[in-house]
This record gives structure tokens, C-alpha cells and sequence, in this order.
């Protein structure tokens, strides 16, 4: 499979990401334009993330017969569209409205993993699948920080404008440099059947949703977090937040490395073990800003590095359905992002924020003892 068209990928879940995540760097200022409360505006976010989880695999299904190039070109189209709705919504509705069609959009990156699955030796599809994330990982090193100054200098409509344009670029990018010939298996219902009959794959599936909770439960409230922790000027606080962005680019490529140098098991068990040592040991570095940084970097790399490792595992259980089992990982990676914030909501008038990250342990440790119990699971019977 040619290198570049892994890096269109890799650009295009750039502006995935960014465009789903951004939300949350301009939520204030989007708010105040709409003449509705930051909690309603907030709803932007959880919209999307049902989106993604629940239509996107839908929709994956309806199109597998499609030829993979009029799937990738009609996913980000979608995404495309759906931004501009949002950039030019009057009210909440039609934001929401458009968010819903950005997450129906997400299914791209499923699809495009489902290629590299598909194209890419056993040997180097660790590697592979890890610069298709990338993009994702980088949206929160470049384009949420680009997104929420563009917010505070231009207004909040303007990075939204941003991302549309991005989008339709990558629309036409795909449309003239993907082979109109790229073959790959596509999602079906049956498919669906045989997947989740299986013990090793609904365990797979469960330790995404476990891990996403956990990441997310603190996530949603880094900035109070971090503050709970530390005393931190605006600039301070930034630049821990791009540090951390650094950190989880770096983990997914390491991700991706050691799948394919020791293979997904363990390097799924190391991320996730690091992970929950970083959960732990975060509320103890409180006044202590520069050990605080370093956990942090810690966790970024563990966070990010699990998603090459999972995604090639699930590949392996079922070779023939990758693009679906590809986009059921999706749909618990979302699913997990909205447990985790509703968790954190839940937790943090309990434990403070400073402690939030306990929480998050916990969830990691119950995906390790799932992962521990998947050795026992009947092996996967394929179609």
C-alpha cells in the first residue's frame, strides 16, 4: 500500500479530529452566540459522540457493497457538510443538527483502517494503522489550540469555517488520489452476527469502552484538574496542554512499533498498565507542577499508544469483517467518551478533581482483568 495514501489518511483524520474535538476550545464564545446556556451548547459534544457511535457503524453496514473510494469520498462529504451546517446554524438546533452529520461522517476513519487492514502485511500493519491515527492525535496537538485561538481572535464561527474548508479539501483530495480499484471487505449484517457471537471480540470491544471512560472521566475536566493540582497561568496551562498533545503523538507511534516488534497483547497490556500507574500516581504530584508534567506526559503517551495495538488485534479476530469490527471499536470509543464525562460529572463533587484520576484507575484495572480474561474466551470461530 503506498505511503501516501496512509498520510491522506492520516491528514484526513486530522481534520476529523480536529473538527470534533474543537467544540470544546470554543464552547463559551459558541454559546453566547446562540443565546443559550454553556450546558446546552455543551450538548454539541455528547451529540456528536452518539453520532459516531451509534449511525456510523449503521451506515458503514448500508454501504458495503460500495466501492472503498466512493465510501471514503462520501463519509468526509458528510463531515464536510455537516460543519458548514454548523458554522452557519442561527440556533442550537441547527448546530446540533450538524454535529449529528459530522459523527455520521466519523465513520471514515473506520473505513480507512479497514483498508491499511486490508492492503498492509501482518508485519507492518501495527506501524501502519498508527500514522492513520496519527491525524487524530495530532488534532489535539495543533488544531484545538489553532481552533481556539482563531475563537478568541475572529470569533467562534471561524474555525468552524476553518474546518469545512479542510474538510472539502480532503473530499477532493480523496476523490482524485485514492485508486478507484482499492479493494477491501466491507461491513454487512451478517456480519454483525458473527462478531458479536464471539467471546474474544465483545471482550476487545469492552476494553474500549473501559479505557475511553477512564481517559475521558478526566479529560473532560483537564483544565480544573490541572488547576486542582497546580496553580496555572493561561500560557502555563496551554502549554501543558500541547506538551500533552506531543506526548500522545509520540505514544501512538510507539504504539504502533511495539505491536509490530512484540505484538498486540503485550504492547496493549504494557500501555495499559502504564496508564493505570499514572491514574494512581497523579493526585500525589499536587504542588509539585513539574512532577505533575511529567505524569501527564506519561499518560498522553500510554493514552494514545493503545489504539494501534487494540485496532490490530481486533483485525486478527476476524480478518474477513476488519472495517465493521474497525467501527464497533469506534462506537466504543465514543460510547466510552460520554460514560467517562458523565462519570467525572458524577465523581468529581465526591473526590474533587485533584482525585478525579482514581477513578480512572479503576476502569483501567477492570480492562486489565478483561484482558487477562480473554485468554480463557473460545477462540474466535471466522466466517
Amino acid at each position: 500500500m503506498p505511503t501516501s495514501l496512509i498520510a491522506l489518511f492520516s491528514l484526513a483524520n486530522l481534520v476529523i479530529g480536529t473538527g470534533a474535538f474543537i467544540i470544546s476550545g470554543i464552547l463559551p464564545a459558541a454559546a453566547q452566540g446562540l443565546g443559550v446556556g454553556v450546558p446546552a451548547a455543551a450538548q454539541a459534544m455528547t451529540v456528536y459522540a452518539l453520532a459516531a457511535a451509534l449511525l456510523a457503524p449503521v451506515l458503514l453496514v448500508a454501504t458495503g457493497r460500495w466501492p472503498r473510494r466512493r465510501v471514503l469520498v462520501g463519509a468526509m462529504a458528510l463531515f464536510t457538510a455537516g460543519s458548514a451546517l454548523c458554522a452557519v446554524a442561527p440556533g442550537l438546533l441547527m448546530l446540533l443538527a450538524g454535529r449529528v452529520l459530522m459523527g455520521s461522517g466519523a465513520m471514515f476513519l473506520a473505513a480507512a483502517a479497514g483498508i491499511v487492514v486490508a492492503l498492509v502485511a501482518p508485519q507492518q500493519r501495527g506501524k501502519a494503522l498508527a500514522v492513520v491515527f496519527m491525524g487524530m492525535s495530532m488534532s489535539y496537538m495543533t488544531g484545538l489550540p489553532l481552533g481556539t485561538w482563531l475563537a478568541e481572535t475572529q470569533g467562534w464561527r471561524a474555525p468552524l469555517w476553518l474546518v469545512t474548508a479542510c474538510a472539502g479539501v480532503a473530499t477532493l483530495a480523496l476523490w482524485r488520489l485514492v485508486p478507484g480499484g482499492v479493494q477491501a471487505p466491507g461491513a454487512s449484517l451478517q456480519g454483525i452476527g458473527v462478531v458479536l457471537r464471539q467471546g474474544p471480540v465483545m471482550i476487545s470491544l469492552a476494553i474500549t469502552g473501559l479505557y475511553f471512560a477512564a481517559v475521558f472521566t478526566v479529560f473532560s475536566f483537564i483544565v480544573l484538574v490541572l488547576r486542582a493540582l497546580t496553580p496555572l497561568s493561561a500560557g502555563e496551562l496551554s502549554l501543558t496542554l500541547m506538551l500533552f498533545g506531543t506526548a500522545g503523538l509520540v505514544g501512538t507511534l510507539l504504539g504502533g512499533y511495539c505491536t509490530d516488534r512484540f505484538g498486540s497483547r503485550a504492547a496493549l497490556t504494557t500501555m495499559l498498565t502504564l496508564l493505570a500507574s499514572t491514574m494512581l500516581v497523579l493526585p500525589l504530584t499536587s504542588g509539585r507542577p513539574l512532577l505533575m508534567t511529567v505524569v501527564l506526559l506519561l499518560w498522553g503517551a500510554a493514552g494514545f499508544g493503545m489504539m494501534a495495538p487494540q485496532q490490530s488485534r481486533l483485525a486478527t479476530l476476524a480478518p474477513a469483517h476488519g472495517a465493521l469490527l474497525l467501527s464497533l471499536n469506534s462506537s466504543m470509543l465514543y460510547l466510552g467518551m460520554a460514560v467517562g464525562a458523565a462519570l467525572g460529572g458524577l465523581a468529581a463533587p465526591w473526590l474533587g478533581y485533584a482525585r478525579l484520576s482514581w477513578v480512572s484507575a479503576a476502569l483501567v484495572f477492570i480492562a486489565l482483568g478483561l484482558l487477562a480474561l480473554e485468554r480463557r474466551a473460545p477462540r474466535l470461530r471466522t466466517a
